[in-house]
């Protein structure tokens, strides 16, 4: 059933709703939750499903992507013909770049065909949640379907976000809205509607079939809007409830795809029980780990002590002489002394200078904060400066300056800071 079964992951989105973090980068390739990207999760899901054959069609600023492919993927093996491979667009049917999540599919066509498989699973590569393909895969055959969708249960007044699916007592789909207005409950409940997760499988000749006919059609060319819209009136298309891995009370499946989401969903790992665990041997989470030192806490005296509480912190991260509250440190993090921290992301390779203060914040890669820098705490100022969600998190990359706000020192004296070096106070 699985050896004959292909995966194709869809991570070729811009992400215009995460800017100014998909300014560089493509969504999948979005940090979270310390060391892993967005995409490692589906990825995670597929080898934790037994699913080895792998394509990954990229489009959008993806040379992040396909770097922590390359470097954090290597785990099937080429002689037993496992693959993860990247699909870059290649104009091979037409002179466009792909179109839209359909069109993406039906530009690699050739790929899919040479590997000959009797199902395709269809992924969107950002999204986090737990989920074994495996088990939607053999429900799918079961019921003998032509298309299987993955659905999640939301509340009606959740549900205009949503592509809404209607099916009737089997399961079967019937009808298909994209955000609708006056979303449809489903059976058994009036105030509770079926969400399509993008989580797609199909009989391979039907989707070839459905791809091939939707590309002579001026459409936009997705799967939700186009595709399953036209088989299920001709051919059993089935809605799959979604079994989460997560082990929790409530099914976490999240579309990180605005700056607060994103925030929100970072700082809920911060938690002591929060909604999706990270730490559960029984589905392990793959990335790509830098070759990185333990994450070390120096200095605890009368003036600074390096702390923190409730926090994420990644491998090869200094906290020096400064305290750390519910935030997320990602790999290669340096804080120098005398800062407060609160609430806030810490991309890779960002460096704090000294006496710094922030919080409700988002730093992106490789961001140097000056020493003295205040933000999270003057709305007016950092809105000037950055870009700030309507949430009023602030989002800080490396084309921004940072405020520097009065700064109150001890004593001036020459100490050496977490890199070593002579720095003053």
């Amino acid at each position: 059933m699985l050896e004959d079964t292909l995966v194709i992951v869809l991570a070729g989105g811009v992400g215009e709703r995460l800017y100014p973090l998909t300014k560089d980068r493509a969504k999948p390739a979005v940090y979270f939750g310390g060391p892993y990207r967005i995409i490692d999760f589906p990825l995670s899901n597929c080898i934790n499903s037994g699913l080895r054959r792998i394509f990954i069609a990229t489009q959008y600023k993806s040379l992040s992507l396909n770097r922590h492919i390359r470097q954090g993927w290597g785990v099937v093996s080429e002689e037993l013909g496992e693959f993860i491979e990247i699909l870059p667009p290649q104009k091979r049917v037409s002179d466009n770049w792909y179109l839209g999540t359909a069109d993406a599919v039906y530009q690699n066509l050739y790929s899919l065909q040479r590997e000959a498989p009797r199902h395709v699973i269809v992924l969107s590569g950002d999204h986090v949640y737990k989920m074994d393909y495996a088990k939607m895969l053999q429900s799918h055959i079961e019921r003998g379907a032509k298309a299987t969708l993955a659905t999640l249960e939301v509340s009606l007044e959740e549900a205009h976000r949503f592509g809404i699916v209607t099916v009737d007592e089997a399961e079967r789909v019937v009808a298909f809205h994209e955000k609708p207005s006056q979303p449809t409950p489903m059976p058994g409940s009036s105030d509770m509607a079926l969400a399509s997760m993008g989580v797609y499988i199909f009989e391979a000749e039907a989707l070839v079939e459905a791809l091939e006919d939707d590309a002579r059609q001026d459409t936009q060319h997705d799967f939700g809007k186009n595709i399953i819209p036209t088989m299920f009136p001709r051919a059993p298309v089935c809605s799959y409830r979604f079994s989460d891995e997560n082990q929790k009370a409530a099914k976490y499946w999240r579309d990180i795809g605005t700056l607060d989401a994103y925030y929100e969903a970072n700082m809920d790992l911060c938690h002591v029980n929060p909604e999706f665990n990270l730490y559960d041997p029984a589905w392990p989470l793959r990335t790509y780990m830098p070759q990185a030192p333990p994450a070390k806490f120096v200095f605890n005296d009368d003036d600074r002590r390096g702390m923190a509480l409730d926090s994420i912190i990644s491998t090869g991260c200094i906290v020096s002489g400064s305290k750390v509250v519910g935030s997320v440190l990602c790999p290669n993090v340096r804080v120098h002394s005398y800062c407060s921290i609160e609430h806030s992301i810490l991309m890779p390779g960002v460096r704090v200078g000294r006496h710094s203060r922030i919080r409700n914040a988002i730093i992106d890669r490789d961001v140097l904060i000056p020493r003295g820098a205040v933000i999270g705490y003057h709305a007016e100022e950092d809105r000037r400066r950055h870009t700030v969600s309507e949430g009023g998190v602030v989002v800080v990359t490396v084309d921004e300056e940072p405020f520097i706000g009065p700064v109150e020192t001890p004593a001036l004296r020459l100490e050496a800071d977490a890199d070593g070096k002579g720095l003053a106070v």
